[in-house]
């Protein structure tokens, strides 16, 4: 007899076949015998190996209004924020990009109103301090 590999008696069916010792370790719980039940997660993981989270939509929205308009991409950003903490998603930094942008967008925006309301009343007051004089015809 040549072949190598153990020999087990007849099993009735709807048993799992033997466990081969030595594999077990001790100390550490064994897994559950056949496929996970769909949908059903133990608490307190992420998720499982090989399926990555979904990525926040606010938090795209953020970063992509920061350039648009960039004081929506800031309120998104807070919003996404709110949301990635209370759901674990992904794009915490998206958001955070979408409110730094936004920020520094609006302000540059700020600023160029400023100087826009400067510049025109500056020039509406020296177009006030010409006098014209027009030759009068002879």
């Amino acid at each position: 007899m040549t072949n190598f590999e153990p020999q087990y008696p007849q099993q009735s069916q709807g048993y799992p076949p033997p466990q081969q010792p030595g594999y077990q370790q001790s100390g550490y719980p064994q897994q559950p015998y056949g496929p996970p039940q769909p949908g059903y997660q133990q608490p307190g993981y992420g998720p499982p190996y090989g399926q990555p989270r979904p990525t926040n939509t606010m938090a795209i929205l953020a970063l992509i209004f920061a350039f648009v308009f960039a004081p929506l991409g800031v309120v998104f950003g807070f919003i996404a924020r709110g949301q990635i903490a209370r759901t674990h998603e992904e794009g915490n930094g998206l958001a955070l990009a979408g409110i730094i942008v936004g920020l520094v967008f609006t302000a540059i925006l700020v600023l160029y109103i400023i100087f826009a309301i400067i510049f025109i009343g500056a020039a509406v007051d020296t177009v006030n301090d010409i006098e014209f004089d027009f030759p009068t015809p002879t």
